[in-house]
């Protein structure tokens, strides 16, 4: 064997600076067809400017929407620290208990 040539014996493990994937990838949920008559919350993490933002994004959206209504993020508590993990558990029932059809979640940076 020449003198700088490796053998199995000799490898050693490769591992990504990037460590391994946190959390599984899925499938999203289908769109809805269109927000006219649909209901619509707000999820914020209580960081960049969600305060500022939504009430921005919800004229938009009813401008641009038929009988579209909202839920105020107030309605389920912050994304991010304190609560988040009861606010996340609770999301599904709570989204179903509002009868909410989409979602416009801030995250700030």
């Amino acid at each position: 064997m020449a003198k700088n040539q490796a053998t199995s014996a000799d490898a050693e493990a490769v591992l990504s600076p990037g460590g391994p994937m946190g959390v599984a990838v899925f499938d999203p949920a289908p769109r809805p067809d269109g927000l006219s008559g649909k209901r619509i919350a707000f999820l914020w993490d209580s960081m960049f400017r969600g305060d500022e933002m939504f009430p921005v994004i919800q004229e938009a959206l009813s401008d641009r929407f038929e009988d579209v209504s909202f839920v105020g993020h107030e309605a389920f508590g912050s994304t991010f620290g304190g609560d988040e993990e009861a606010v996340l558990a609770a999301l599904p029932g709570r989204l179903r208990e509002l009868n909410v059809d989409a979602v416009v979640s801030g995250v700030g940076c």
